[in-house]
């Protein structure tokens, strides 16, 4: 019990240093991030290998990015567990661009970055106006080269949990014509949605072998959702979580 409490208490300084964190680095890059979008690149990935650092020290959770991450333009279909596989992710990438809820734009800090990175705010209440919109924005965003980054099932996924993959990335990767690279994790495990507690151990990005254009969406569908599921299973069975336990 007495572990369990220190190991609370480490969360919660962790969560309070990394937010505060956030708002520091947010203030300190803002100026050369509204004038280039250097600056936004920059300040986001400082954020994230710090956090990752701090991770480690204050509450034992090491990171670590297996396979090869992508430099050239391609859509990234990722798993989503947990805030710490975005940084993971974004950390891992050259020029990382995200797909994300329309809210975001708002907050303070987060929704300045976000736009300067070039990420994509999609209206999640209304699903075809949303999708259309969606390919019509990431091909303006795309004069620039990158690594567009979705989430198939559209939010976060509790480890074990199953979900749905939606159409978007299909419709994504086939309006762009870009090979698409499915990512694994189980970071989910060690930093949950919802709570304080954060647990130690290894967390683990895994970027996968790619899919190359021109498979049917059906088929391209079936092939991401059982390279990212089942390689997910495998990492969250690899640090002792059993997501079959959860089914």
């Amino acid at each position: 019990m007495i572990p369990m409490a220190i190991q609370w208490v480490r969360s919660l300084i962790f969560m309070i240093v990394i937010y505060a964190w956030m708002l520091i680095l947010g203030i300190v890059f803002a100026p050369y991030a509204l004038f280039a979008k250097q600056g936004a690149s920059q300040a986001c990935r400082t954020y994230a290998r710090s956090t990752m650092w701090l991770a480690r020290w204050i509450v034992g959770i090491r990171c670590e990015v297996r396979g090869t991450a992508p430099t050239a333009e391609v859509v990234v279909g990722a798993k989503h567990q947990s805030f710490l596989d975005i940084i993971m992710i974004f950390s891992a990438i050259p020029h990382g661009k995200f797909i994300m809820k329309r809210e975001l734009l708002w907050t303070p800090i987060i929704g300045l970055y976000a736009r300067r990175l070039g990420c994509i705010a999609v209206n999640r209440g209304k699903k075809g106006a949303a999708v259309a919109k969606m390919v019509k924005d990431v091909a303006k965003e795309f004069t620039e080269p990158g690594q567009l980054v979705i989430y198939p099932q559209g939010t976060r996924v509790a480890p074990g949990a199953h979900k749905p993959y939606k159409v978007g990335t299909a419709v994504l990767y086939e309006g762009l014509g870009f090979p698409c690279v499915p990512v694994a994790t189980n970071a989910g495990v060690f930093w949950p949605r919802t709570g304080i507690m954060r647990k130690p151990g290894l967390a683990i990005v895994d970027f996968l072998d790619p899919i190359e254009p021109g498979v049917q969406r059906d088929e391209f569908l079936r092939r991401l959702e059982d390279a990212i599921e089942t390689r997910s299973d495998a990492l969250m069975r690899e640090v002792g979580f059993d997501p079959d336990e959860v089914h």
